[in-house]
């Protein structure tokens, strides 16, 4: 049987009556007693239970505190503030540095490699990071017409000097020719 006010000689010795305490409100494995007289343990951890934590000292900022599984712990991350770098080469990649960053650094082509992605340097219907080509591939062309005779011998066929490129070459036919000869027969000429 629980006691929760004791009278004695007219004189209140004990009132629990009026007592709000609970058991979350008292330290764990500490005893008490509620309004009604009987006894409460303790469940109160302080803030709350770190015993399943997860956090660990690489995880918080440089020298911030924390508790987790009942110890204080002091952070090792790196404060990084805002990163910035650049990528100069089509195979090259940014490492980003471990720990923490504010958000507001930048990673990009470096300008001069900027300033070559331009419509005019890249071929018509191919689109390079966005920027849509325009060169048809003539740009700057100084094409020639040849006309060369077979011979007897091999030939290279070459542009000349102001040209870049052959647009044409025709060759022409080997010259054939039939006469009648002095022995009554037929002479052929060929070239």
């Amino acid at each position: 049987m629980a006691i929760n006010k004791v009278i004695y000689g007219g004189t209140t010795l004990i009132d629990l009556t009026a007592d709000t305490v609970s058991p979350d409100q008292v330290l764990s494995g500490i005893t008490a007693h509620d309004k009604s007289g009987q006894a409460i343990t303790g469940a109160c951890t302080y803030d709350s239970d770190t015993g399943d934590a997860t956090a660990a000292v690489a995880e918080l900022l440089a020298e911030k505190t924390a508790y987790a599984r009942g110890a204080k712990l002091t952070g090792t991350m790196p404060n990084n503030g805002a990163v910035s770098g650049t990528i100069s080469a089509v195979s090259e990649a940014y490492t980003v540095p471990q720990g923490y960053h504010d958000g507001s650094g930048k990673v990009q082509i470096v300008k001069t490699e900027q300033d070559k992605l331009v419509p005019g340097n890249i071929r018509e219907g191919v689109t390079i990071l966005g920027v849509s080509g325009s060169m048809s591939g003539t740009e700057g062309a100084n094409p020639q017409q040849k006309t060369v005779i077979p011979t007897t011998v091999d030939q290279s066929v070459l542009p000349d000097s102001g040209y870049n490129y052959l647009s044409q070459v025709t060759v022409k036919a080997i010259p054939y020719n039939e006469s009648s000869n002095a022995a009554g027969g037929t002479t052929v000429t060929i070239g």
